[in-house]
This record gives structure tokens, C-alpha cells and sequence, in this order.
């Protein structure tokens, strides 16, 4: 077995673009052999997503235009967590902004890296039930329909291809789980 240092360290770093929601940067690396590379890196805040089910045993999904993927998708809502913010205060705040609930049972799921190759997003998965109505204002750029569907059926839907959002993927199969559902 071949032993590799714990990392490659950065020698250089250049920013190539910074915009409202995320930067891009070059870094020059050493590689484990010694030789040098670059690393393309697409920075971005972390994050958090939800899985709200309501007391029929539903998940509020949204649906929305996602221009990189030039589609409408069905997804859980998610967000950004802003400067001070909490990944429970997010994940509170984007479930009244985004489906106009309130949850009384937030209780984590997991976390892990969207695309570790290329980007530093970290997003906390949340399990949101004991839903009430309450509706915070909703970014001025979004257009988003709620949609019901049973969370049973969310392995069929996704085996279908009517969920193809791969942070929706992960958290609805692990909140089936963590309800004894799946």
C-alpha cells in the first residue's frame, strides 16, 4: 500500500471571479509526488436542506426552474445559511420563506459535501415535522410551486425520474429511513 501525504498543500492562490452567491479561485497545489497542479474551486456558503413532512405522512417538495439544468425540478427545500446564522435557524427560516410552514420537530439528518471536486459547499439535511402555516416574505427571484407527495412513494419517484435533484435524492431516502419508512 502506497502512503500519501495528508494533503496537497496550496502554493499560490488567484481569484477569478467573485459574484453574489458564489467565487472562483485557482489554486496551484503540490501533488502527493511532488509535482505541481491546479485546482479549480467554486467557493460557496454553506447550506441547508429540509425534508418537511406533514401529519398525512407527505413531504412538501418545491418546484421550480433551475436554469444550469434548463428544466423544472422537484426538490426539498434548501437555502443558503446567511452571515450568523445557524444551520436550525436557516433550515427554519427556508421552510416559511419557501412552503409557508413552521416546524415544531427539526431534527438533523446528516451533512456532507454537494461536489467535493470542485466546489466547498457543505449542506446540512434536516427532518422538519409538527408543520403549522407561517409564511416569511420569499426571495424576489424565486418562482416556486409547493407540491405534496407521499414520502413513501419519494423511491419510486426517484427511481422514475420525476426527483432528480441529488440533494433531495440523499435527504428523502434518510428521512424515510429515520421514520421507519424505508
Amino acid at each position: 500500500m502506497t502512503s500519501f501525504p495528508d494533503n496537497e498543500p496550496t502554493i499560490s492562490t488567484r481569484s477569478i471571479f467573485q459574484g453574489r452567491i458564489i467565487d472562483v479561485r485557482v489554486d496551484t497545489v503540490r501533488l502527493q509526488n511532488g509535482r505541481e497542479s491546479t485546482r479549480e474551486i467554486v467557493e460557496h456558503a454553506p447550506s441547508i436542506c429540509v425534508v418537511p413532512v406533514d401529519a398525512d405522512g407527505n413531504v412538501l417538495m418545491v418546484r421550480q426552474y433551475r436554469k444550469p439544468a434548463d428544466d423544472f425540478l422537484l426538490e426539498v427545500p434548501a437555502g443558503g445559511i446567511e452571515s450568523g446564522e445557524t444551520p436550525e435557524a436557516a433550515a427554519h427560516r427556508e421552510l416559511q420563506e419557501e412552503i409557508g410552514h413552521a416546524s415544531a420537530n427539526l431534527a438533523p439528518l446528516t451533512a456532507f459535501w454537494l461536489a467535493p471536486g470542485w466546489c466547498t459547499e457543505y449542506m446540512y439535511a434536516f427532518l422538519a415535522t409538527e408543520l403549522t402555516p407561517a409564511t416569511l416574505e420569499s426571495d424576489d427571484d424565486e418562482f416556486i410551486d409547493v407540491i405534496r407527495i407521499p414520502l413513501e412513494s419519494a423511491p419510486e419517484e426517484i427511481a422514475r425520474g420525476a426527483i432528480q435533484d441529488a440533494k433531495s435524492v440523499a435527504s428523502l431516502l434518510l428521512a424515510m429511513r429515520v421514520l421507519g419508512k424505508g
